[in-house]
């Protein structure tokens, strides 16, 4: 998976000695191993580029399509609805 991500060797490194889209993806490719059943992400693509978005998007889709479940927050609408099967909006904290 690092290698895929092209992370590989950025999993050993701090955090903060990687860009915003690197400190996203080897969180996440440190989760996969794991085998959850259920990811809980908080904006998980913002700050990074394009690029990098395909790629968390490809990762997320491909976990779901594993029957496994994602829980994400994000203000961004529009990556939503192009993301999710179902959205669910919380507004004024309901």
């Amino acid at each position: 998976l690092a290698a895929q991500l092209a992370i590989k060797g950025d999993l050993e490194r701090p955090a903060q000695a990687l860009s915003g889209g690197n400190q996203q993806k080897v969180a996440l490719a440190k989760w996969m191993p794991h085998d959850p059943l259920v990811l809980l992400l908080n904006d998980p693509t913002r700050g990074v580029d394009v690029e990098t978005k395909r790629e968390i998007y490809l990762m997320l889709r491909a976990f779901a399509a594993a029957g496994k479940a994602v829980v994400l927050l994000s203000s961004d609408t529009p990556e939503l609805v192009h993301l999710c099967d179902r959205v669910a909006v919380v507004r004024e904290g309901r």
